[in-house]
Order: structure tokens, then C-alpha cells, then sequence
């Protein structure tokens, strides 16, 4: 079984007497996770709000019937809880009269759960986003050089669990995960029906990988105002399959302002929307697909590892751009990815003339473990 670095995080904050939430797409192992953790405790409640029975069971909670009904709890999980209506003032009242139970709560929605439970747990909750496997968390599994040698194909199939364990299947799984779970959410949020011009837009996304969009462009292309655009956006960003990543400037005469680019959580998700796996060699695309594996790795490596970080890409009025930049610390980190070592890519002079104090890095394909591992 491959740990998952969250685990560690979790288990440090149990029994500190508030709730723990866990947020995430679909399949990206929370239920694992929790089976992990649980293993540990005893007194285990496990409750999953997908099915009808757990959604009547929180329809009118009192404290009565809690200190009835938990009697002997000490580890109280329900999954999927954004399927609860008024889930965060059901969470709170479990979290103060219930101080000898653990909560934690599971769900696939930055939305439905994480926006629901703010207001009503205020100060009552630790929160934590799962992402899809992450290198460092493969190479604790097996070694540094076995992980290496799999990252063209980590490119191509991404870090799905089901996917990296499924060598051969990768293809038919992909399909489904992209079909059957995450469209799942997208369509719940947003009360929407899987119309062609979702999968258009998911797709014009994946084929602009890398490149800044527009709102009006893309609106062009699927048929859709600028306004729904954007509505579609967010809730592709809910659901964990994109990400924005805003432009950075302190000089708008020169550099752009309002312009963001969209990135994948996972490699493998973006070319199953365009039904590319072509092998790394044969493909136009290398250079955006090292981008979004790196820019999403390192999100991953921030998260788990608590480092606090303001994230942007810079690009000038005369088109000069550095891929990727951190505000963290105090610092300015700019960062250019390039896949070929051999590559003559360099941080623009345009940048470093501007920022003179921001600490620049190249990351190749042989660098690039550094900076995005511990």
C-alpha cells in the first residue's frame, strides 16, 4: 500500500477537539485514508452520506439523540458529507456537545462542503485538501530511481491510485474516472446536464495547457458568454480538476494584470479529455505537460509540507514570461521549466532587471526532484 503524507498530518491533530475535514476529488484515496487512521482507534463510527439511510439519520439531530445514538463512539467519519443538507450546523453541534467524539468529515466539493461548513465551524476545524499521489509520495513508496525511470509515463497517465496500480489498464480506467466520477460532481454543483459544451470547454482547457485564457475566446470556441465561462470554471476548480494560477505585477505600465492560465490537477485526466496518450517522445505538447506536472507537484509538495505560499506566473506586455513564480517568506521565487536539460532556456533578463532580489531556478527533467520533494 503506498502511505499517503496526509496521514501523518491527520493523525497529529486527533483528539485536539475539533473536527478534521477532508477534501478532495473522487478516487484520489480519502476512503483509504480514513481506513488507515481508523485502523488505530477504536469505538469507530463510519457513516457514508452517498447512501439514503445516513442522509435520514442527520435530517434533525438534537443533542439528545446524539448522546443517544454515539453512545460509545470515540471516532465518529462520514463520507461524502456534502450530500447533508445544512452539513455545517449538523457538524457543529456534534463538535460542542459531543467533546469526547473525533469527527472527521470527507468530501469531493471545495464548494458544497468547504464554503457550507466556514460560517458554522468557525474555529472548530482543521481542513485539508487530497490530492492525487504525489512523486514524493512514490518515491517513499519505492525508491527515487524507480520513480524516475516511470516519469514519462507519469506524464502521460498521471497519479490517479487506481491508475499507477493498474499497468496496462490505464487507458479504459482513465475513460471512466473522467466519465463516471468526476463529471459526477461537476454536474451536482452545478445542477447541470453533461452537455457537449462542458466537454468542449474541458477540452479547449486542456488543449490551451499552459497558455493564458480568455474568458471571451473560450467562449467563442464552446458557444457559451464569458460570464458561463467563468461560472463553468469554478466549478471545475470545486471539483478538483482545474486549478487558475493569477499573474503576477507590481509594474502595470509593463506587465500584465488581469490574466490567468488553467492548469490540471492531474496529467492524466487532461490527455484522457483530449484522448491523447501518445508516448513523450512522439508528442508537440511536452513542454505544457512538464509545466502542469510540475506547477501541480509543487502544489502538492506546499500543501502537505505547510508552506505558505502566494503563486503566480509573470508575463510582460512584450510577451517576455517566466512559468512560475512563489511569494513566500519574504522572498520572491521565479522558476522556468524545461524539459530537455540541454535546453538553452534561462529566466528572462526582463525579470530579473525588474526583480533583482528574486531568486531564479531552472527545472529540468534532472533537477527536478528537488523541487518538488522534501
Amino acid at each position: 500500500m503506498i502511505y499517503r503524507q496526509l496521514v501523518k498530518n491527520v493523525e497529529n491533530r486527533l483528539f485536539k477537539g475539533k473536527a478534521l475535514i477532508i477534501i478532495g476529488a473522487r478516487q484520489v484515496g480519502k476512503t483509504t485514508l480514513i481506513n488507515q487512521i481508523a485502523k488505530s482507534t477504536e469505538g469507530v463510527l463510519r457513516l457514508n452520506a452517498d447512501n439514503q439511510d445516513t442522509r435520514v439519520f442527520f435530517e434533525n439531530p438534537n443533542t439528545s439523540w446524539l448522546k443517544k445514538d454515539l453512545a460509545g463512539v470515540k471516532l465518529l467519519i462520514i463520507d461524502e458529507a456534502q450530500q447533508i443538507p445544512d452539513i455545517g450546523r449538523k457538524l457543529k453541534l456534534i463538535t460542542d456537545e459531543l467533546q469526547g467524539v473525533q469527527l472527521i468529515a470527507t468530501g469531493s466539493s471545495a464548494f458544497e462542503i468547504s464554503n457550507k461548513l466556514n460560517e458554522p465551524l468557525t474555529g472548530r476545524k482543521f481542513e485539508y485538501i487530497m490530492f492525487p499521489v504525489s512523486v514524493e509520495e512514490m518515491i517513499n513508496h519505492h525508491g527515487a530511481i524507480t520513480e524516475h525511470r516511470l516519469l514519462k509515463h507519469r506524464l502521460i497517465y498521471g497519479f490517479y491510485p487506481e491508475i499507477i496500480t493498474a499497468e496496462g489498464d490505464e487507458v479504459e480506467l482513465l475513460s471512466q474516472l473522467v466519465d463516471s466520477y468526476l463529471f459526477k460532481d461537476i454536474l451536482m454543483l452545478g445542477n447541470l446536464m453533461k452537455s457537449d459544451k462542458l466537454v468542449k470547454l474541458l477540452q479547449a482547457l486542456a488543449f490551451q495547457l499552459g497558455n493564458q485564457v480568455s474568458y471571451h475566446e473560450l467562449g467563442k470556441i464552446v458557444g457559451l458568454s464569458s460570464e458561463t465561462v467563468e461560472n463553468y470554471i469554478l466549478l471545475l476548480e470545486q471539483s478538483f480538476i482545474v486549478f487558475r494560477l493569477p499573474t503576477y505585477s507590481r509594474n502595470p505600465r509593463n506587465e500584465l494584470t488581469k490574466t490567468r492560465k488553467v492548469y490540471f490537477y492531474d496529467n492524466g485526466v487532461r490527455n484522457a479529455l483530449i484522448a491523447n496518450y501518445n508516448q513523450i517522445d512522439l508528442r508537440q505538447d511536452v513542454g505544457a505537460l512538464w509545466e502542469n506536472f510540475m506547477i501541480s507537484e509543487r502544489m502538492k509538495y506546499l500543501n502537505y509540507n505547510k508552506i505558505r505560499a502566494n503563486r503566480f506566473f509573470w508575463r510582460t506586455k512584450a510577451q517576455q514570461e517566466v512559468d512560475y513564480l512563489e511569494e513566500r517568506e519574504g522572498n520572491l521565487y521565479g522558476y522556468e521549466f524545461k524539459w530537455n536539460p540541454l535546453s538553452k532556456g534561462k529566466i528572462t533578463k526582463a525579470f530579473t532587471n525588474a526583480y533583482p532580489n528574486a531568486i531564479t531556478q531552472l527545472i529540468t527533467n534532472e533537477n527536478y526532484m528537488d523541487f518538488i520533494t522534501e
